[in-house]
């Protein structure tokens, strides 16, 4: 059997520009992980406890219970790590490299957001929560359908309300598409709901969907400030992401950006460029307003 650890990329809220005074947190939105085999999710789970352990040794010092110590993947991949810290990118990119001796996969989906406010986008959180998971299993399963292994996916603890909502909806989604899509009976429940204070796994799938988030963010956002994601450090994550991997992207004239990719240091929404580039002068919100322009004529001429 296969054990699917996940956590979600960014939020689901609105986005507008990284220096929006309210909807700047992230510009996608999604789930990223790892996959491993049952029989050796315990010992990955130990060598990441052990890493934790040795490279925050100063902050568990004052821990009343260091085992149930964590350190968020948001504070690991910070826009100065590479420069303060690049032992966060070492100690991770061994993680991943451990994980592949053992056979495990990284993988991520995400869609990339449509710029602008709730109303503007007729956003609707939840919607986008359960569009992004459902796609989520789809691909996992998929990938457990190659590998012909059943999965049991686990993602961090949320309120027993939420969890309350998702459960049906989840059930609901693998057992339609389980009657043309064979692939979806190698999952054996919904995603299992797991703290992340108990499991060094869940922890992990923290860092990746960390690391994953930045990448998003370097490869959207023209003046990201993690430009570092492509480094000496990310090549140990080529070839570490299942072939089902995928960043959607949202009415853009180039293709959706898939597995290693993410971590490349080329970025088709934003190749370097020699001389002037149409656009250099404007302002990066009359930019925005011209782009959902041509999504909004897009949609009129499909619609008539």
């Amino acid at each position: 059997m296969l054990l699917a650890y996940i956590d979600e990329i960014g939020e689901p809220g609105a986005f507008i520009s990284r220096d929006h005074e309210r909807f700047h947190t992230s510009p996608a939105f999604g789930y990223a992980g790892f996959v491993i085999e049952a029989e050796c999710a315990r010992i990955f789970g130990q060598r990441f406890t052990h890493e934790k352990r040795t490279l925050f040794a100063p902050e568990l010092v004052d821990q009343p219970n260091p085992g149930q110590w964590e350190k968020k993947g948001a504070s690991m991949f910070r826009p100065t790590t590479a420069s303060t810290h690049p032992q966060h990118l070492r100690v991770f990119a061994g993680l991943v490299r451990h994980l592949r001796s053992m056979r495990g996969m990284l993988f991520y989906y995400a869609d990339e957001k449509p710029q602008g406010t709730p109303k503007q986008t007729n956003l609707d959180p939840a919607a986008r929560e359960t569009s992004a998971m459902q796609e989520t299993l789809n691909r996992l399963c998929t990938y457990a359908e190659r590998r012909q292994r059943n999965l049991l996916v686990m993602i961090d603890q949320i309120n027993e309300k939420t969890r309350a909502e998702r459960l049906p909806q989840m059930y609901g989604h693998i057992f339609r598409r389980s009657a043309d899509r064979p692939e979806m009976k190698r999952i054996v429940e919904p995603p299992m709901h797991v703290d992340s204070v108990l499991s060094a796994n869940i922890q992990f799938a923290d860092w990746v969907a960390a690391a994953t988030t930045r990448a998003i963010d370097n490869q959207l956002i023209r003046d990201s400030p993690y430009h570092w994601v492509p480094g000496a450090w990310s090549h140990a994550l080529a070839g570490s992401f299942t072939h089902e991997s995928k960043l959607h992207l949202w009415h853009r004239a180039v293709d959706d950006i898939h597995n290693s990719a993410l971590f490349f240091k080329e970025r088709p929404l934003h190749p370097l460029a020699t001389g002037h580039r149409v656009g250099d002068g404007l302002p990066a919100d009359a930019l925005r307003k011209i782009h959902a322009a041509a999504v909004h004529a897009e949609e009129r001429g499909h619609r008539e």
